[in-house]
């Protein structure tokens, strides 16, 4: 209150009382002057109350429909609090960032200036779900007092906050106080951080299952990833994320000690040491951490804090919040970005059979699985580890990349080359105009497992580098976060519990640890929120419960091979992989030919039914043909598919489901093709584990 100019000058006249005061001084005194200093008095005290009443008085920001409501308290502290109609989803949940000096900007808050405005505009996005995105929101901007602010978003769907600050030089930000606090003990989808590289508490390859639990639940000493999933009942679902995480640490989820039915966040300080360890001694690990997050520039945008908010779960498979979060495209050019598929030979350990020569890391190998990619019109074929020799400028004697680039350029397959991170940091600046001259189309960098501030910096600027050299990068080891938008030459991440895990899937009591078939339906409402996920599906060996096995040199999944195949349809990956061998899919070529026709980006999509974890039923148009993709959890279920989303017009229907005997053989399904329309209606039948899968096309 001292600081206050009001109490300074109502203290400035109290002092012009002459002492001692008695009456008859008093009576002294200009008595016209006394009454007016009064009455100023009692005027600003009156202004004062309320300027203090109207600086506790929440702000208010609704969504452009008017049900989803955000109000900030702005004072000793900022919090935001939301609504969606009736439903409470955040209490108030405190908001600051705090820097190298100490200052708090969140705290002892005073209101500059309010600005409104709602925006509405579409989006043309690259290789993306859908061709146009319609960015629709109602926007306050709260100018604070000190060189800084808070800008808030409130969509339909969503609401979101991010700090503006606007200063000279670089600042220290020592940490970030982020806060969401929920009204009950609601059972939340925990993508728990386990398997850190080194041990080391940050270092992850951010790869999770989900741990389905209240969140008073969650382990104290635990942390989680985003997106992360909270049940509010009533169909609602909450999901938390974050996005434009750019010169910026990525953000981890931890159970509020204060309020065990909220989370807040935790956020990596910077490395100030570190060391090569992990996998392989490949992982860059931190041995030190400094007192500070982040240093950055003055004046900047921070990433976004958001909450999507859902009334179905089929509006969360089709959410476009991380696109409309991002920075736009810094590729003045994108046409050269050509997404597609991928023969790939790591997940199958390259067992091919009835050829002429000793399959290994060599010219020959290659040069047979670029056959194959011609033969069933892939895009692409990736040269995973192993075939360098401790730098990207030298490659195994055996293998010849320039002859399989230039052999891909006559059969129209493009050559993708394995790298880790360390190695792609180090040497960049001279790999990647060498390969890019010699007509490699990308790199799949690995084993990047972490996104604090030293790494985020990295990867983006192995991003702009690989795009000035006209490179692809699908990146492993790294969580989506918008950047996909800002560089789109990053056509996949994976960030996922893949097909890879099935190699060395744990066992309890002789069954799989963890139900893959129900996490196989979670994640497209869920991780799929984030960006693209390299799943890498295609498995052609498919088990039940009862004869799977872990069996690395010879995998298999869980579930049907119709359940595989709808992955191609459901899991958005510009980049995606055909994982098995060509040996495996040359015996099933009607397979092969189904999966080789789906797309890898679309015009629309429709998500025609589904439940987080039990099933998803999911349609995706590009040029005038749609497919269709169906999966279920372990539970067999029966679905109606109501074909009304086709257009006007006779169609053609090619469709797998799963055999009458796929419940004890996963690999056995049916082929059919019939005529459709937009009035009909078909009963579909899904095996435990199992999927269904189609492809609608005019009639010729």
């Amino acid at each position: 209150m001292a600081s206050n100019p009001i109490y300074k000058l109502i203290n400035s006249l109290i002092l012009s009382i002459p002492k001692p005061f008695t009456l008859i001084n008093l009576f002294e005194m200009n008595l016209n002057l006394f009454l007016r200093r009064a009455y100023l008095i009692a005027i600003l005290l009156g202004v004062s109350q309320l300027s203090f009443a109207q600086a506790n008085k929440p702000i208010n920001l609704q969504s452009p429909d008017g049900k989803l409501s955000v109000s900030i308290n702005i004072g000793d502290t900022v919090s935001w609090e939301l609504s969606h109609e009736t439903t409470r989803v955040l209490l108030p949940s405190a908001i600051s960032l705090t820097m190298g000096d100490g200052q708090i900007l969140g705290h002892d808050a005073k209101v500059a200036k309010l600005e409104r405005n709602t925006v509405n505009t579409t989006t043309v996005p690259n290789l993306y779900k859908k061709k146009q995105i319609t960015d629709h929101y109602n926007r306050l901007f709260v100018r604070l007092k000190g060189d800084y602010g808070i800008e808030f978003r409130a969509y339909n769907d969503a609401a979101l906050y991010r700090f503006v600050t606007n200063r000279k030089g670089d600042q220290t930000i020592r940490t970030e106080q982020v806060a969401f606090n929920f009204e009950d003990d609601k059972k939340a989808f925990i993508p728990y951080v386990n398997d850190t590289r080194g041990g080391e508490r940050y270092s992850y390859s951010f790869e999770s299952f989900y741990d389905v639990i209240k969140l008073s639940q969650m382990a104290a000493d635990s942390l989680a990833i985003t997106p992360l999933l909270v049940d509010l009942g009533n169909k609602k679902k909450a999901a938390i994320m974050e996005g434009d995480v750019e010169d910026y640490p990525g953000m981890f989820l931890k159970i509020n000690p204060k309020n065990p039915k909220g989370l807040i966040a935790e956020f990596p300080g910077y490395p100030a040491e570190g060391k090569m360890a992990g996998y392989n001694g490949i992982n860059f690990i931190a041995t030190k951490r400094a007192d500070y997050i982040a240093v950055t520039k003055g004046s900047r945008t921070f990433p976004w804090r958001a909450v999507i908010v859902s009334s179905s779960d089929t509006a969360l498979a089709n959410n476009d919040l991380a696109q409309k979060m991002a920075s736009p495209s810094r590729i003045e050019d994108p046409s050269w970005i050509k997404p597609g598929k991928v023969a790939w030979e790591w997940w199958n350990r390259t067992n091919l059979t009835h050829v002429d020569f000793r399959v290994g890391k060599n010219t020959a190998t290659y040069k047979y699985f670029i056959d194959f990619a011609a033969s069933n019109k892939l895009e692409y074929i990736v040269i995973d580890g192993g075939w360098s020799v401790n730098t990207l400028m030298k490659s195994v004697d055996a293998l010849d990349i320039k002859q399989l680039v230039d052999y891909g350029q006559q059969k129209n397959v493009g050559v993708i080359l394995w790298s880790n991170w360390a190695m792609t940091e180090k040497e960049m600046e001279t790999a990647f105009p060498y390969y890019s001259k010699l007509g490699v189309k990308g790199f799949k960098v690995d084993f990047i497992d972490s996104d604090d501030h030293k790494m985020i910096k990295s990867v983006y600027a192995i991003a702009k580098l690989a795009a000035e050299n006209k490179l692809l990068l699908d990146l492993h080891g790294f969580k989506a976060n918008g950047i996909q938008r800002t560089y789109p030459n990053i056509v996949n991440f994976e960030g996922v519990k893949g097909l890879e895990n099935y190699k060395w899937a744990p066992f309890v009591n002789g069954k799989p640890k963890d139900d893959v078939p129900a996490y196989d339906v979670t994640i497209p409402f869920i991780r799929m929120l984030a960006g693209p996920m390299d799943y890498t599906p295609g498995a052609m060996e498919n088990a039940n419960l009862s004869v799977y096995r872990s069996v690395n040199d010879q995998p298999m999944s869980q579930g049907t091979r119709v359940h595989q195949m709808a992955m191609y349809t459901i899991y958005e990956a510009p980049l995606q992989m055909l994982s098995d061998s060509p040996t495996r899919y040359m015996k099933e070529q009607d397979c092969t030919d189904f999966i080789s026709k789906v797309p890898t980006v679309f015009d629309e999509t429709v998500v025609l039914d589904g439940q987080v974890g039990e099933y998803i039923v999911m349609a995706r148009k590009k040029d005038d043909v749609w497919h269709v993709g169906a999966m279920t959890n372990w539970t067999a279920r029966e679905h109606t598919i109501d074909f009304s989303f086709l257009g006007n017009g006779d169609f053609e229907i090619e469709y797998f489901m799963d055999g009458i005997n796929a419940d004890r053989n996963g690999t056995d399904y049916k082929r059919e093709v019939s005529k459709i329309s937009n009035k009909d209606k078909k009963n579909i039948k899904m095996y435990p584990g199992g999927g269904w899968a189609a492809r609608i096309y005019p009639s010729r």
